[in-house]
């Protein structure tokens, strides 16, 4: 079964690598194109973009954290 609610969106990792920075916070609402987080991976910068316009509902990571590909970085309502 699913870790997330009905009408929640996580956006997960593509690629192992380091959170640069968290450009939105909870409760904002964002549009699709816009960037959620910037990882960095092998010395590039890698914008997470929304895929569709939504709410931030919850931030999983922070600047510094290591992840790996598939780990959700922020849900999505």
């Amino acid at each position: 079964m699913s870790s997330t609610s009905r009408g929640q969106r996580p956006v997960a990792a593509e690629l192992v690598a380091v959170v640069l920075a968290v450009e939105v916070t909870e409760g904002q609402r964002v549009e699709a194109g816009e960037t959620l987080v910037l990882l960095e991976s092998m010395k590039m910068e890698i914008p997470v973009l929304a895929e569709a316009p939504g709410v931030v509902e919850l931030v999983k990571v922070t600047p510094g954290d290591k992840v790996q590909d598939g780990d959700v970085l922020v849900v999505l309502a």
